[in-house]
């Protein structure tokens, strides 16, 4: 049984990845990844996440401020978003709210979110949010606003248990990174099998979240700086370890991440 994955979030267009990404792409396919959500974080990246969706069929383009990217925003970002948006069938984010880097301004953050929450549910788009210390203010927006009836996905979610009932009530995905796969990421594990088997999907982050080493089947560095990164392939190891983790077959829980996957963003997957 050949099994198909779906990425539900990661950075294929980072700069990064550029000098090896031919390489990248052709051991992504020999894994059997079907799809993959790519995430641009601000204007500079978003024409080249707009270029791997022109070029790749496995590549569900998504376009959004980034919380990090905030304060680097031109005076037009907006409709440079909504050109971008209406170029190819794509998805809202990464976008959210994080308390967690250096000077953040939490009402410029918000301001930012809420206008991607909005469009979102007006165009009903699947939305990927990103949240750093800040999980009680993102639920208190969450119901305060519109939100797309598709759903959204938090990525990484790193929240508490008992906000997944909550959340999952107003729409919401949990995806999962190889990066929990740590032994000291023992919360997040833990947090995990609270999900519900219907909103469960998993992810990369790459080129960032990297596997520990011994599950890392793809190793890959940086050219300029030789800092490991995290090649999106490892999806498959991804995969490998929730189903342990779950005490699940993989050969059970694939297909129904597949269904959730679609689910959330069938009406952006090519067909």
């Amino acid at each position: 049984m050949t099994l198909r994955l779906y990425d539900a979030h990661n950075h294929l267009q980072d700069e990064r990845l550029t000098p090896c990404r031919e390489a990248i792409l052709s051991e992504v396919r020999c894994q059997g990844v079907n799809c993959m959500v790519v995430n641009g974080s601000s204007e500079s990246d978003w024409p080249e996440v707009l270029a791997l969706a022109r070029g790749c069929s496995e590549v569900i383009p998504s376009f959004g401020c980034h919380p990090w990217y905030v304060k680097q925003r031109s005076g037009e970002w907006q409709s440079a978003l909504l050109r971008h948006l209406d170029a190819v069938p794509s998805a809202i984010g990464e976008v959210g709210l994080d308390r967690w880097i250096k000077d953040y301004d939490s009402e410029d953050q918000e301001r930012v979110f809420v206008w991607h929450l909005r469009l979102a549910a007006e165009r009903n788009l699947p939305l990927s949010i990103h949240c750093l210390q800040a999980w009680g203010r993102l639920l208190e927006v969450l119901r305060a606003e519109p939100r797309p009836r598709c759903g959204f996905l938090l990525h990484s979610y790193g929240g508490p248990p008992e906000m997944i009932a909550p959340l999952a009530e107003l729409g919401a995905y949990f995806s999962f990174p190889g990066y929990f796969a740590h032994k000291r990421k023992v919360r997040q594990r833990e947090t995990f099998k609270s999900v519900p088997p219907d909103r469960l999907l998993i992810e990369t982050d790459a080129p960032d979240q990297l596997l520990p080493v011994e599950r890392n089947r793809y190793p890959l560095a940086d050219a300029t700086s030789g800092k490991p990164l995290n090649h999106p392939a490892n999806l498959g190891a991804v995969y490998e370890f929730v189903a342990g983790l779950l005490a699940e077959p993989l050969e059970r829980l694939a297909p129904r991440v597949e269904e959730n996957f679609l689910r959330l963003f069938g009406g952006l997957v090519a067909r």
